[in-house]
């Protein structure tokens, strides 16, 4: 799995207008991707990192602050780039797997005791954010 972490301010996420989730105080969006070879191991350590990693004000985590995390599904963090002018995505899982697997980030997050907002897998997404700092990661399992 790959996540973009950035600290926010506030962020949301719409679908034809409407808006279908957000967090309005600080906390982190992740955009999350997911390949083919991924499962419960890479789910728990992305969780792990989502939740524990240091990188809120004062060298704080989510956990320690109880701050908000804005989930949203991203295939195209897997793109391959290398060739051409066109991306390839056949690094990124297909839906029937990436998307139980996104639920299970979110899940394993609130099982944390992290309050969670989400995207909409597989929709036309509008993502609107005020990044903190700039603070932006990419974390690999």
């Amino acid at each position: 799995m790959r996540a973009v972490l950035q600290r926010v301010s506030s962020a949301s996420v719409s679908v034809d207008g409407e808006v279908v989730g957000a967090i309005e105080r600080p906390g982190l969006l992740a955009l999350v991707g997911v390949t083919h070879d991924d499962g419960p191991e890479q789910v728990a350590t992305l969780a792990r990192k989502i939740s524990d990693l240091r990188i809120l004000h004062d060298e704080r985590s989510v956990l320690d602050e109880g701050a908000p995390v804005l989930v949203v599904s991203q295939f195209t963090l897997y793109a391959d780039t290398r060739k051409g002018r066109r991306p390839s995505w056949g690094n990124a899982a297909p839906g029937p797997v990436a998307e139980p697997l996104v639920e299970a980030v979110v899940d394993a997050l609130r099982e944390r005791g992290v309050e969670v907002a989400t995207g909409r897998f597989g929709a036309m997404m509008q993502v609107a954010l005020v990044n903190d700092g700039p603070v932006t990661l990419v974390v690999e399992t």
